[in-house]
């Protein structure tokens, strides 16, 4: 099975290049972040006519996820209610459209888009360390169902210094703080683990490279966009790859898609094996 997360900076400007993506690789499920569509406007019937289910959480002009899939999308969670009681602090973090969820041939997939921050002394900074305590809770209640799950999304958050390019200057920093890689690794308890560094280990590997200061053409970038997986998927993961060339398409996303390849579903001897 492949899974992959991309943050697409605006579904209808890249609809070409999402399409043109999806036919090459052929992904089982692609979760999309930063739609910045309102749902009834979604581009649905495009995908819709090639066979792709669809469910998507979006707003004007800003935030938005979405799942594309080869398979049936069942029990859809749609934002933080997905998981939690219903009342003003779940309302509150539900206003942004940044999370939703569904089971995949019994992967549970949970695709978000954590706040960015803007800078360490702002609200929105904040607003951002509040909302990862919000998805610690989350994470807490769905994990009550030992589902085999897969986090994935853009964290806007580099976890090591390995995965900045100038990390003297940017660590620290916003996307880059203590906080954040605190809360960060805090939310994922040990119990979901970076499927990347399963397969390398080493520096210069990054999934955005900010628009500004030619940072695609002196390949300064960052790795923000992750894909984490828990025990039982991270046992079954092939391979996971950065699809970095499509960063030089015309008029592309900040971000480039990240793909794990997951022998799934596991057949009972492999079962047998696993346990062995």
């Amino acid at each position: 099975m492949l899974i992959a997360t991309w943050n697409v900076n605006s579904i209808r400007t890249r609809l070409p290049q999402i399409m043109n993506w999806l036919k090459e690789v052929k992904p089982d499920l692609l979760c999309l972040q930063e739609t910045k569509v309102e749902d009834k406007l979604f581009p649905k019937e495009i995908f819709e006519k090639e066979g792709y289910q669809i469910s998507f959480s979006g707003q004007k002009a800003y935030n938005g996820v979405a799942l594309i899939s080869q398979h049936l999308l069942s029990d859809v969670r749609v934002g933080f209610t997905g998981e939690l009681p219903e009342n003003a602090e779940t309302s509150l973090f539900n206003e942004q459209k940044r999370l939703i969820s569904a089971l995949v041939d019994g992967i549970r997939v949970i695709n978000v888009y954590v706040p960015n921050g803007s800078n360490l002394s702002s609200e929105k900074y904040k607003y951002k360390i509040q909302w990862l305590h919000f998805l610690k809770k989350y994470l807490q209640e769905q994990s009550k169902r030992e589902e085999p799950t897969c986090l994935l999304g853009d964290f806007n958050i580099a976890p090591e210094d390995r995965d900045l390019h100038n990390p003297k200057r940017s660590s620290g920093g916003i996307m880059a703080s203590k906080k954040e890689r605190e809360n960060l690794k805090d939310l994922l308890d040990d119990k979901l683990e970076d499927v990347f560094r399963v397969f390398e280990q080493g520096e210069g590997h990054w999934s955005w490279w900010d628009y500004r200061t030619a940072s695609w053409e002196r390949d300064q970038g960052w790795r923000i966009d992750q894909i984490y997986l828990s025990d039982q998927l991270i046992r079954n993961a092939k391979s996971c790859k950065i699809h970095k060339k499509l960063r030089g398409n015309i008029q592309p996303s900040d971000h480039v898609p990240v793909v794990v390849e997951i022998k799934w579903p596991i057949d009972d001897f492999d079962e047998d094996f696993l346990s062995f």
